[in-house]
């Protein structure tokens, strides 16, 4: 089968890979569309992954999802047919490539980690796969990807103590900053305010922004201050910028929340408490995926989140031009693009 495969920091080619073989609790599934992200595939492209080395060469792609088309003897709770979340090819039996998370690929495996609990399997064995979720009928190829950013950002928002009415200051425009608007103004945020790019203004105001600052602006801080004198009661930084957090502590309001949820510097990453306004809850995570799943399919179904933000353009790149589609979101073009596997 055909696979994106990251050979080695900044080469990521297309190529033929060994079909996974199912086990007993697993699916095998035809993988249909996956989309880009700009925080982790890029920096396993680029060899600046941060929480822990990435073998090479490696199938690239979490954002996938897939169709059922055999079970194994012990699967209980997938049917040939269902829509799978997170499908992944698995490292090659014979040692050739590895994965992380293998969801570019042409085939992929998902485990009935529901069985394999009630079955007393040790959770070492299936806890990574209630990322593994069935997607209900009526959810196109975008949206399902995009289950993937969803669920993540709203756990991460949900467990970082937001609630209705509270002030959220976004920090980034990209795929992750879109979502936490995304989330905040449809769950009951005052006011939701993000900094990024400018060109991305009319997406910020898409997901229910009420402004977007420039993250450039040497005065950010002020221009804010002046429009939002009360502040803030939850920041998040949506990209992991070295010195973004502490630049705009001064906004958070007393007994506020601050959280690092991007990567990009993150080793790097402190936060300078002495200027902030009184005192001041750091949040870091985790989040789970699993636990918003439902949640975010209630969303899509009923019209409350839609992928067009993200993606600008209806066409999906075919597995061929992988390279294109990163190409677009690291040029800016897109937020995300598409990729069609098959």
């Amino acid at each position: 089968m055909r696979a994106a495969v990251v050979r080695r920091a900044g080469v990521l080619e297309v190529s033929e890979i060994p079909t996974p073989v199912p086990g007993p609790y697993d699916a095998l599934c035809e993988i249909t569309h996956g989309a880009t992200c700009t925080g982790t595939d890029q920096h396993i492209i680029h060899g600046r992954f941060p929480f822990f080395p990435i073998p090479m060469p490696t199938v690239l792609g979490h954002e996938s999802v897939g169709r059922v088309v055999e079970v194994g003897a012990k699967v209980r709770n997938y049917r040939v047919g269902d829509m799978v979340s997170r499908v992944g090819t698995p490292p090659a039996a014979d040692g050739s490539v590895d994965a992380h998370w293998g969801g570019f690929a042409e085939v992929g495996i998902a485990r009935d980690h529901w069985a394999m609990c009630r079955d007393g399997v040790p959770q070492s064995e299936w806890n990574g796969h209630r990322v593994n979720q069935i997607i209900p009928p009526g959810v196109e190829p975008r949206e399902a990807t995009m289950i993937i950013t969803w669920r993540e950002t709203l756990s991460y928002l949900r467990r970082s103590g937001f609630r209705p009415g509270m002030r959220l200051l976004v920090l980034g425009s990209g795929g992750n900053g879109l979502a936490y608007a995304a989330h905040a103004s449809r769950l009951g945020a005052t006011t939701v305010v993000m900094t990024g790019s400018q060109a991305r203004s009319r997406l910020a105001a898409a997901v229910g922004a009420e402004e977007l600052f420039d993250y450039r602006d040497e005065d950010l801080v002020e221009r804010i201050r002046e429009c939002y004198p009360d502040g803030f009661d939850l920041v998040i930084d949506a990209v992991g910028r070295e010195g973004a957090l502490s630049q705009v502590l001064p906004l958070v309001r007393p007994e506020g929340t601050v959280g690092v949820y991007g990567i990009d510097d993150l080793d790097a990453v402190a936060v300078k408490f002495r200027s902030a306004r009184g005192p001041v809850r750091l949040f870091v995570g985790p989040y789970d995926e699993e636990e918003t799943h439902h949640e975010v399919v209630s969303a899509i179904l009923r019209g409350r989140l839609t992928a067009d933000p993200w993606f600008g353009s209806e066409q999906a790149f075919p597995l061929e031009r992988i390279n294109d589609a990163f190409a677009c979101v690291e040029s800016r073009r897109e937020v995300k693009a598409l990729v069609r596997m098959g």
